[in-house]
This record gives C-alpha cells, sequence and structure tokens, in this order.
C-alpha cells in the first residue's frame, strides 16, 4: 500500500511539474485541449492539464526586425536596381498569428519580399532616391493591410540600400558635377552683377567731387606698396596732359590750313601756265559724214 502510494505521489508530482508554465510578460500562450482552441493564456504562471490533455504555443509579442534580401528590380524608367530593406512588425493577435497562417514569420518575410519589387518596380529611379521616405510608407501601409488577418503589425518599413549599375553611377557624377558647375557660374555672375552696381554707385559718387578720384588713387598706392613689391606703377591721370593737347591741336589745325592755301595757289599758277595758244590759219575739222557726202558727190 505504501509502495502505491509512494507511486501516486511521485506521478502527482511529475504531473504538476509538467503542467505548469512561467510565461514572461511578452509572452502569450495559445492553449489547445484536445486539438481544440481553448485561447490565449499569460503572463505569469499557467496551468494545463497533464499527460498531453492540454498543449501551448508560445508567441512573442515584442517587435521583430526583419531583413528583406536583396531584390533585383526593374524600375518604371528601365533601370536594373538591387534593393533591400528592413521590416518591423509585431505579433497584435496570438491566436490569429497561430490559426491563421502556418508560419507567419516566413509569410510575413514573402510578402514583404514581393510587396517590394512591386511598388520599386513602379517608381521611377529619381524619385526612388529623392522621396525614399514615401515609399517606405507606402511598403508599410501595403503590407501592414494584408498582414492585419494574421494578427500582425507593421510598426516600419525601411529601404535599406539602393545597389546602381557602376554605368549609371558614372552617370549620375557627371550629371552632379554639372549640376554644380552650372550653380558655380549662376552664383559667380550673381556676385559681378552685384559688383557692377556697387562699382557703379561709387563712380556716381566719387564724379560728384574729383578729389575724391584723386584721394582714392592715393589710397591705392599706398595698400600696393605696403605688400613690399619691387614694382610700382603710377597712372598719371590725362587731366595733366590736357592744355598741352589742346594747344598741339590748335598748332596743327593752323599748320593745315596754311597748307591748303599753298596748295590753292600752286594749282592756280598750273592751270595758268597750261592754257593752249590760239591756232592760226588751220582748217577745222570735219566730221566723217561730210566726208563721205563729198565723195559720193565726186
Amino acid at each position: 500500500m505504501e509502495i502505491l502510494l509512494s507511486a501516486l505521489a511521485v506521478a502527482g508530482a511529475t504531473a504538476l511539474a509538467t503542467s505548469l508554465r512561467i510565461m514572461w510578460e511578452y509572452e502569450r500562450a495559445v492553449v489547445f485541449r484536445l486539438g481544440r482552441l481553448r485561447g490565449a493564456r499569460g503572463p505569469g504562471l499557467i496551468f494545463l492539464v497533464p499527460f498531453g490533455i492540454e498543449r501551448m504555443q508560445r508567441v512573442s509579442l515584442r517587435i521583430v526586425a526583419m531583413d528583406i534580401p536583396p531584390q533585383d528590380v526593374i524600375t518604371r524608367d528601365n533601370v536594373s536596381v538591387k534593393v533591400n530593406a528592413v521590416l518591423y512588425f509585431r505579433v497584435n493577435v496570438p491566436v490569429k498569428a497561430i490559426m491563421e497562417v502556418e508560419d507567419f514569420l516566413f509569410a510575413t518575410s514573402q510578402l514583404a519580399q514581393t510587396t517590394l519589387r512591386s511598388v520599386i518596380g513602379q517608381a521611377e529611379l529619381d524619385d526612388l532616391l529623392a522621396e525614399r521616405e514615401k515609399y517606405n510608407d507606402m511598403l508599410r501601409t501595403i503590407i501592414d493591410e494584408q498582414t492585419d488577418v494574421w494578427g500582425i503589425e507593421v510598426t516600419a518599413v525601411e529601404v535599406k540600400d539602393i545597389d546602381l549599375p557602376q554605368e549609371m553611377k558614372r552617370a549620375m557624377a557627371k550629371q552632379a558635377e554639372a549640376e554644380r558647375e552650372r550653380r558655380a557660374k549662376v552664383v559667380n555672375a550673381q556676385g559681378e552683377y552685384q559688383a557692377s552696381r556697387k562699382l557703379v554707385a561709387a563712380a556716381q559718387i566719387m564724379s560728384a567731387d574729383p578729389a575724391a578720384l584723386q584721394l582714392r588713387f592715393l589710397q591705392t598706392v599706398s595698400e600696393i606698396a605696403a605688400e613690399n613689391n619691387s614694382t610700382t606703377l603710377f597712372p598719371i591721370p590725362m587731366d595733366l596732359f590736357r592744355p598741352f593737347m589742346r594747344k598741339a591741336a590748335t598748332s596743327l589745325i593752323d599748320v593745315e590750313g596754311l597748307e591748303e592755301e599753298g596748295v590753292g595757289e600752286e594749282a592756280d599758277s598750273a592751270q595758268t601756265r597750261e592754257l593752249p595758244a590760239p591756232s592760226v590759219g588751220l582748217p577745222e575739222p570735219r566730221a566723217p559724214e561730210t566726208v563721205r557726202a563729198k565723195r559720193r558727190e565726186d
């Protein structure tokens, strides 16, 4: 009798030990009794009917970071790219995650890969590179709608890397270089325009007082001399030479007037010498028609 009681005690202790489970705060237990769903239990200490009558499956409620393998995609503008991403999701309803799909991790991974190829294939390369956040939100929305029936909530989808062909990288580098050169030329032109306007304003101010220009000239000379140059050029104002230039112009006009008078007198004397002397006793020349008429009469 004591042996039987000891055996029953050992069996009871073993059954009790095997029927007790501890669920962490981030875990839930989906319990089946004889193959029928009994619901989710936890967290904390839970009791299962021993001897295999009740069985459970653990489901974690923490966010899972799933890496989406690189996908070869042809974009809308016929550019072949290789794109990979990362998917963040969590199980929101443990019962659906177990009952609605066989392996919710594998199913979510396959759905993310097909959705990534589909969405990137409808995008152009420039939009994909410039508006990555837009396509991240689009991917998250599509995947979340399709996994909602599985009790899974997609929190975020991030496109990690877009691998371009080497030819496309070189073409984009040339385009970026040309764009930078264009911006540099525009900035340089704007600087020249602003400087020219300032120079015009300064010239208008200096034209009101000629002494200002002379002071500016002296300041420039002092700046050049401060640089320890061996040669210094001094521009001479043209105002110093204007009296001499006027005197030289007046003398040139007088000389030209005298030369014109002398040339006129020489021309008159030459015409007087070239007049022909009057002819004496010479017959006047007759026209050819008169000569022909006379020959016919003879």
